[in-house]
């Protein structure tokens, strides 16, 4: 049995790999022959390092991640080839990066390099550290905050998917989510002219905050005349040191006034928290680079999200559809700074409808289609062969039905909403949650107030319905641009990961799901007749589909959240639904997929 250390040097060059081949290489597949056998491979040249690197592919896919095994090297001066470790491996990727240019390096591109490999380093030892605690999920279905909490490997599409930097090895146990810590929130008193809040509901957001469980105001002593501001510990340890905020602490503006409340977890974002008995859950900025970007909650965020909750409700989402919610962030709460867009304070209030025991069955689609632990079985092959022995079906039956459901209920929805509306959701599998409470999808939800896009050709109908989004200049985006976002979040980042870990799990082939996604897009393309139906043609016919460039934005160390370097962020990959095998049906297509 491998170890820890094994495995997560074997997942760190596979994400690193997978994406170096959509964005730098996509390098030549070989028959590479050992003494043992052979096997398939991919084979890149790296002329400027002299050599020859193969990998072993150990699975493959049409439209997600290819699984890798071993690597082997050869100088160009010499015939044989030779094992090499995978991380040395992924050391001669990174270099190979740098070195495109015949003009050489700058001392700039050095100092990205330097810093990719210690990220690269850092999420390899995330990893290492998460697998020696991770714990393996029976039944396939779990909870809400188990599913959370269980992301092991972290985002197949980046380079450094477990990369965090701001947060120690000595925090990690109580606030890295797949660690399950539990920590009290900080709390600070401000006075009520030094504050601004918003709320979408009945209820305004300072008295949500004081509505928390557990929380005494009289005991914290809570002037007439102050707000209370929660806070993560992180941050509020960041903001302690900083000079502006210790101004308005002397000057009476600000006291501290510590830990208190009830217990909450990290969620998979790391700065959103929750509480299993509290009606709301919270949103953080915090002083950690997650990935690409360090988190923060801007001001014009904050305000999409009231905007965007007073949205939903006057459209009638949940009249109009009973299979789609979208978890909304209709309050916020902030300490106003005189000249600053954002002070640190930002929390957002999300509602938490897994409270109080409803989180049952409700998992992120980035749990369900995670690789698998060791020596077991992923959470989706668990629940599909669980539903199949249930139901005594064959498993390929099984998984085809279950596909169909779920394309019913986490795909059409998002697209219909957009043909009616023109409003797009960045619907990645992190911000994708599915219902399979009864093993198949019943209900989905989407989450992250970051994440609306709305399209220029609707501006006069959705301000029509709340003028306010009118004047939050982060929510309107022209068509074109909404189309290749919308096309990587929900097809090739949600949906391909789906498919790629049913056939990476053996269960049902990959062709034949493809097919399917195909005939449902053409029936949303049939029957729409705004901006879902050119979407869902967009999707069919093109030859390309928007991938996102995580690698990139990585090489040259851009924070996609403060960039202006949006067509860097992506890119044009080959579209898998336009393969072969995605347009041809094959003898044994089960009839379900017509």
């Amino acid at each position: 049995m491998k170890s820890s250390r094994q495995i997560a040097e074997t997942a760190t060059f596979q994400s690193f790999a997978n994406c170096y081949l959509r964005e730098v290489n996509s390098g030549v597949p070989v028959m590479h022959r050992t003494a043992g056998g052979s096997c398939d491979s991919i084979e890149w040249s790296l002329p400027r390092q002299q050599i020859m690197l193969r990998a072993e592919v150990a699975s493959s896919s049409l439209c997600g991640p290819l699984h890798f095994g071993r690597a082997w090297v050869r100088n160009l001066s010499e015939p044989s080839w030779r094992p090499i470790e995978l991380m040395s491996a992924l050391h001669m990727l990174v270099q190979a990066a740098y070195r495109q240019d015949d003009a050489g390096q700058t001392d700039a591109l050095r100092g990205f390099e330097l810093e990719l490999l210690i990220r690269v380093l850092e999420s390899y030892q995330q990893t290492a550290l998460y697998l020696d605690n991770a714990k393996l999920c029976e039944d396939g279905i779990g909870e809400f905050l188990e599913a959370e909490q269980s992301l092991v490997f972290g985002h197949w599409l980046h380079p450094t998917p477990k990369s965090r930097q701001g947060m120690s090895y000595w925090q990690q146990e109580s606030y890295a989510p797949e660690l399950r810590g539990q920590f009290r929130l900080q709390y600070f008193a401000a006075k009520m002219d030094h504050v601004r809040h918003a709320s979408s509901r009945p209820t305004e957001a300072p008295d949500i905050v004081r509505s928390l469980a557990k929380l005494d105001t009289a005991d914290l002593g809570l002037a007439d005349d102050e707000c209370l501001l929660p806070m993560h510990p992180l941050q509020a340890e960041a903001l302690l040191l900083d000079p502006g905020i210790q101004a308005m602490q002397h000057a009476g503006i600000l006291r501290h006034l510590g830990p208190a409340g009830s217990l909450f977890s990290a969620t998979s974002s790391v700065r959103t928290v929750y509480g299993a008995h509290e009606d709301w859950m919270l949103k953080f900025s915090l002083p950690v680079r997650i990935t690409n970007s360090v988190r923060l909650n801007r001001r014009q965020e904050l305000e999409a999200g009231v905007a965007m909750a007073r949205l939903v409700d006057r459209i009638g989402l949940a009249r109009r559809s009973t299979t789609f919610r979208i978890i909304q962030d209709p309050a916020y709460v902030t300490l106003d700074v005189p000249g600053q867009s954002e002070s640190g304070f930002e929390v957002i209030l999300r509602e938490n409808p897994f409270a109080h025991g409803r989180g049952v069955g409700v998992v992120t689609l980035a749990a369900l289609t995670a690789d698998p632990l060791p020596q077991a079985p992923s959470r989706l092959e668990t629940l599909l062969r669980t539903i199949s022995l249930r139901d005594a079906e064959a498993v390929a039956d099984t998984c085809l039905v279950w596909f169909q459901r779920y394309l019913a209920c986490a795909v059409e929805p998002l697209i219909r909403l957009y043909d009616d509306y023109g409003i797009a959701l960045e619907a990645h599998q992190q911000n994708s949650l599915l219902d399979i409470s009864a093993g198949y999808p019943s209900v989905s939800y989407y989450r992250d107030n970051q994440g609306f896009y709305l399209s220029e050709r609707y501006r006069n109908l959705l301000s029509s319905h709340v003028p306010e989004t009118a004047t939050i200049p982060s929510l309107y985006f022209p068509e074109s641009e909404i189309r290749d976002r919308f096309a990587y979040y929900l097809i090739v980042n949600q949906v391909f990961s789906v498919i790629s870990r049913i056939g990476h799990d053996g269960l049902c082939d990959e062709g034949m799901l493809l097919r399917m996604l195909r005939n449902h897009l053409e029936r949303c393309a049939q029957t729409m007749t705004g901006a879902g139906r050119d979407f869902a043609r967009h999707v069919l016919d093109l030859p390309t589909i928007a991938s996102k460039a995580n690698l990139t934005t990585r090489l040259f160390n851009v924070d996609e959240l403060q960039s202006d370097h949006a067509p860097i962020l992506y890119r044009p990959v080959p579209n898998p639904l336009r393969a072969p095998a995605a347009l041809t049906a094959s003898r044994t297509s089960h009839a379900i997929a017509s």
